[in-house]
């Protein structure tokens, strides 16, 4: 890949998906675009560039380049303290609060195993408390593939090892041939959650309600701190007053004025002063 090639490529997914691509990254740009060379029989990134960006291939190809250059990390039960934190800490005080209709955002939900074990958490608690939450779970990526996967809720015995058993009996559904090793989330978790597209540098998320549970976690890493600043604002408009917001345990927030009070590792409540 030139520099030319690598530098439009860079441009186009710095500006649209606020991903860094430093130099470093170049051979890592080339071996997951190289995917697409070989998908579409060229022989070159110039040429696969000069098709990406005419009128015709942006409209057919352009969300194949944006599959291939996000990162799609994601497990059951990923960082389980935060789960942990939700179980003893923050759904028995929307318990206390007497609050029915809950809402949780999984804000880069991958192929959706954050999401649904949100809802298995929730389910959980409900259980053993006997409160009772009408929930619902959004899960949202700017990766159309992921998303197709998640929406199935079909998962190999592989990616459903870190389901505790008791969880994975009461919420999963082994595939009934032997052969397939796949495990299907079950259907009452899927009624509650759901799955949209959205991308993190739009101006403005098209999201109808509010949310009491946001987890970005390991989303601003890829971000400089412009972007960072932007989508954190975005996100605290959609987070309910009171609400609590999950980041990952590399990231922080840095010299933010938002009214976000850290409560515990990587988890942050909307305080008063901040509009609802």
């Amino acid at each position: 890949m030139t520099e030319k090639t690598f530098l439009r490529f860079k441009n186009f997914i710095e500006e649209t998906l606020g991903i860094k691509i430093p130099p470093s990254k170049k051979v890592m740009l080339e071996s997951r675009l190289g995917k697409r060379l070989r998908a579409l029989n060229l022989e070159t990134y110039q040429e696969y560039c000069d098709f990406v960006f005419s009128p015709k291939g942006f409209d057919l190809e352009v969300q194949q380049l944006i599959d291939c250059v996000t990162t799609n990390e994601t497990s059951f039960y990923r960082e389980v303290n935060h789960f942990e934190y939700l179980t003893q800490t923050v759904l028995p005080e929307f318990a206390s609060r007497r609050i029915a209709d809950l809402n949780i955002w999984s804000v880069a939900a991958s192929t959706g195993q954050e999401a649904y074990t949100l809802a298995m958490v929730v389910e959980d608690f409900m259980q053993s408390t006997g409160y009772r939450f009408r929930y619902r779970i959004l899960g949202t990526d700017i990766c159309e593939a992921v998303l197709r996967i998640a929406e199935t809720g079909i998962y190999t015995e592989h990616q459903a090892e870190k389901i505790p058993l008791l969880q994975k009996q009461r919420y999963c559904r082994k595939n009934r041939d032997p052969e397939q090793k796949t495990i299907r989330i079950s259907p009452k978790i899927r009624a509650n959650v759901s799955f949209r597209r959205l991308n993190l540098m739009s101006d403005t998320y098209p999201l109808q309600k509010q949310y009491h549970i946001v987890f970005c976690r390991n989303v601003f890493i890829y971000f400089n701190r412009e972007n960072q600043n932007k989508v954190l604002n975005r996100i605290f408009r959609n987070l309910i007053q009171g609400g609590y917001l999950f980041m990952g345990h590399s990231e922080n927030l840095g010299n933010t004025d938002l009214p976000l009070k850290s409560v515990s590792s990587a988890v942050y409540r909307k305080e008063n002063g901040g509009s609802s």
